[in-house]
């Protein structure tokens, strides 16, 4: 399936686009991909970044490159819920692999697998900048810290609350 943009998004692509100088239209890149990857469900497929290519007008290989370098970018469905656990330094040291593990051995998923209701992937995550509050993880838009098996717990439980609801 192959995304399009409505025409307000489209606006949007031509805003993000004109801030940057003629012949630079491929520093719009990465938030032409955030907004591709909203429209498709939370993920890249190679139809989304073909058209994203064609939008800037540049090769299809430079939006995978950029695609697949980022973490901040899917290339395969993901979960409704995508837990990324910090697993750097500071949260390693305050227990990050445990609480990698426990949410594997929780969900019956491994890294990057997501449950077969559709509703957790879990993705390890390089440092998310929140150190002092590890260990950590990001969800959506926030983070959860200071994490615990109990939180944890609590988190997923709230999760599939909102699910079906």
């Amino acid at each position: 399936m192959s995304i399009r943009f409505s025409e307000e998004k489209l606006k949007k692509v031509n805003e993000i686009i004109a801030r940057y100088p003629e012949g630079k239209q491929k520093s719009a890149l990465i938030p032409l991909l955030h907004m591709a990857q909203d429209e498709n469900s939370g993920w890249l497929d190679a139809p989304a970044m073909d058209y994203v290519a064609g939008l800037l007008n540049i090769l299809p290989i430079e939006v995978y490159e950029v695609a697949t370098f980022y973490s901040m970018f899917n290339t395969k469905p993901v979960g409704t819920y995508l837990l990324e656990v910090c697993r750097t330094g500071p949260c390693m040291l305050n227990g990050s692999d445990d609480i990698i593990e426990y949410i594997k051995e929780k969900l019956g998923i491994s890294e990057g697998e997501t449950t077969t209701d559709g509703l957790f992937t879990l993705k390890p995550a390089e440092c998310l900048g929140a150190c002092g509050y590890a260990p950590m993880m990001q969800l959506g838009k926030t983070y959860r810290e200071h994490l615990t098996k109990e939180k944890v717990d609590k988190l997923i439980e709230e999760l599939r609350g909102k699910a079906k609801n």
